[in-house]
């Protein structure tokens, strides 16, 4: 192959190199997140933002300077003596993985952090709507807690897929007033929510997009998050865990309603015995 030939093919991969970084900087920038309907998402978005600017530019940088190596290069008839000992090349990598790290984790932690004690760590308001998702193959079990604000006892052995798929004790005073829902769930506008997430079979993940809320459900465990939506609308609820042959079909919804149609939808809901879904 000769000098000229080979000049050519290394120039061809060093603009593909470039082109790559510029065109995957392009794609990444040209993606729109969903409508944020929440209070806490904002944080979550700005985090976003940060990570994804910062290693955009970084791995464009990266890219590029690959280009500019490749290009020169190839233009090279030998081998030339070392630009600087081995010791501060070891330095200089050193600290661009260094600045690198502080750079895209330390930003992201100094947003995120925030965000977390929000979502987690907060104590819920003494007006926040407590709601009980039971994550199942394949829909949602939604349980509210009626008018005493007390959740009914439940166990596995009364559990029945049809009439009472969450095993409530019928007999329990505090659960005659339970109102559950299946892959339905409304909430009030401006008022916390607060959730308790179970699973009664295999590892679920309840997605909210528009809400930036995404919490695994593991069986055994009971996590809760806490989150204020900011508008009025119907979004959808997503499993985002593999869950089994039908995961495509566990799609439920979240209707942000005002406080009078919030009422007025629960108590439609309600009956004068709760236990199944309604």
């Amino acid at each position: 192959m000769s000098t000229q030939t080979s000049v050519f093919h290394s120039s061809t991969v060093a603009l593909l190199f470039a082109g790559l970084g510029l065109g995957g900087a392009w794609y990444g920038a040209s993606i729109v997140m969903p409508s944020l309907a929440s209070r806490h998402g904002a944080g979550i978005d700005s985090m976003l933002s940060y990570l994804l600017v910062t290693t955009g530019i970084l791995f464009v940088a990266g890219y590029c300077a690959l280009a500019w190596f490749i290009w020169t290069g190839a233009r090279r008839r030998r081998i030339d003596q070392r630009l600087t000992r081995r010791r501060t090349e070891w330095l200089v990598s050193g600290a661009l993985g260094l600045a690198v790290g502080l750079i895209a984790e330390g930003g992201v932690l100094a947003i995120g952090m925030p965000v977390w004690s929000e979502y987690f760590d907060a104590t819920p308001p003494a007006d926040a709507v407590t709601v009980e998702i039971t994550a199942q193959q394949f829909l949602w079990n939604v349980r509210y807690p009626g008018a005493d604000g007390q959740f009914g006892r439940n166990s596995a052995a009364a559990m029945d897929d049809v009439s009472n798929p969450l095993g409530l004790d019928r007999a329990d005073p505090a659960g005659r007033d339970d109102v559950v829902t299946q892959n339905v769930m409304a909430v009030p506008l401006g008022r916390a929510v607060r959730l308790r997430l179970r699973s009664k079979d295999v590892i679920h993940s309840f997605f909210l997009p528009n809400f930036r809320v995404k919490q695994d459900i593991v069986p055994g465990m009971t996590p809760e998050v806490v989150f204020f939506p900011t508008r009025e609308g119907s979004f959808e609820i997503a499993c985002s865990e593999l869950c089994g042959l039908a995961h495509y079909r566990m799609r439920g919804f979240f209707d942000v309603l005002s406080p009078a149609a919030f009422d007025r939808w629960l108590a439609e809901q309600a009956t004068p015995t709760a236990g199944g879904p309604r």
